[in-house]
């Protein structure tokens, strides 16, 4: 793992994180095949958030540490793109997604902190 290492709770909260999108899924219309679309990439790109962590977190060299949070900072951004296109197309109101979307830009800042400290910037 990478030598200043991300924060302990981060496998719970990435967790937490990709298990909180799954309820906002099954409350698309299940006839609109848009809705299904982004929801399902949702979904898929947040749970990524968390393999990608813990592949980090078992990472040797430092490089290999940054590579593979990198790969979930990518995810991360991939999300706030899905949930973007939920709010913006009509299919799910601002308010519903904001505390995820919050909590997406939260992990990107953490992430990137991570990334950057086991480059020792």
């Amino acid at each position: 793992m990478g030598t200043n290492g991300p924060p302990k709770d981060l496998r719970a909260r990435t967790k937490k994180f990709a298990l909180r999108v799954v309820p906002l899924y099954r409350s698309l219309p299940s006839k609109d095949r848009v809705a299904q679309e982004y929801g399902f990439q949702a979904v898929r790109s947040s749970a990524s958030v968390g393999a990608h962590y813990r592949e980090a977190s078992r990472a040797r060299p430092d490089a290999e540490f940054a590579s593979k949070m990198n790969g979930g900072l990518q995810e991360l951004d991939e999300t706030a793109y899905w949930f973007e296109l939920l709010i913006e197309s009509g299919i799910v109101p601002a308010a519903k997604l904001q505390p995820l979307l919050d909590e997406t830009n939260e992990l990107i800042a953490i992430f990137v902190s991570c990334i950057r400290n086991s480059k020792g910037e």
